[in-house]
């Protein structure tokens, strides 16, 4: 008889899990758009960089061959850094904040400056 009650009394947590999930994935971001050169034109084969700032990991992304890139799953509550590089060249890094509530966010990077060395 406690068994079945301790069983029962868990069974409400167990389906209030599923909720939280699909809460949590719906809040979740992505980020899109397009490589331009400075020109307005495509670039295909561009390395776009998205940086979490709060554990500062990296991820990449080459861009398609018409010039697009895609991120998703981004969490809500983390600033992102963004950026393309290609062949010596660099967009301006665009900040990707935690108060931009929107979960689809679409950014041109235009390569049209040069890299700098470090």
């Amino acid at each position: 008889m406690i068994l079945m009650f301790a069983v029962a009394a868990m069974m409400p947590l167990a389906s209030m899990a599923p909720v939280a999930a699909r809460q949590k994935d719906s809040q979740v971001r992505t980020v899109h758009g397009g490589v331009l050169d400075k020109s307005d034109n495509i670039v295909n084969g561009g390395v776009v960089y998205l940086q979490n700032k709060k554990t500062q990991v990296i991820r990449t992304y080459i861009s398609d061959q018409d010039g697009q890139y895609t991120f998703s799953g981004l969490d809500p509550n983390v600033d992102y850094d963004i950026h393309a590089e290609l062949n010596g060249l660099t967009s301006v890094v665009k900040t990707i904040s935690s108060f931009d509530s929107r979960t689809e966010i679409v950014l041109s990077l235009k390569l049209d400056r040069k890299k700098a060395d470090k």
